[in-house]
């Protein structure tokens, strides 16, 4: 599996592609594998603040419920509602399938977001 190079990743195997003052987050293709079928994603209001490394929601597949952490802090500003009645985009499309999009307190030059070469040599 390649990477897309258009956002940076967490060890935690969330992804966050920015652009401008915002950033959309889902979780990576390695990520949806380990958690297999995905029959619920639960996800914050529009209007929470999250603060890098927190929870901001879960993911629950067949085998097991999963937090999922801000990569960034900011304040939610959309969430994607298509997930609440089609959770399973999140195996087919994980690099396509955005959860939520937040605005960003500040830049994301944190030394904790890996490019997507990083990624893929901590997947090992």
């Amino acid at each position: 599996m390649a990477y897309p190079a258009d956002r940076q990743y967490t060890k935690d195997h969330e992804w966050i592609r920015v652009n401008g003052e915002t950033g959309e987050i889902g979780i990576t293709d390695y990520a949806q594998q380990q958690l297999g079928d995905v029959v619920y994603v639960e996800l914050p209001e529009v209007g929470r603040r999250v603060a890098a490394g927190e929870s901001f929601g879960s993911i629950e597949s067949v085998k097991a419920v999963s937090e999922l952490f801000a990569p960034v802090s900011g304040e939610v500003v959309a969430v994607n509602d298509a997930l609440r009645n089609h959770p399973e985009v999140v195996n087919s499309d994980p690099h396509g399938t955005w959860m939520i999009k937040v605005r960003l307190a500040g830049p994301t030059g944190s030394g904790e977001l890996l490019d997507a070469s990083q990624y893929q040599s901590h997947l090992g």
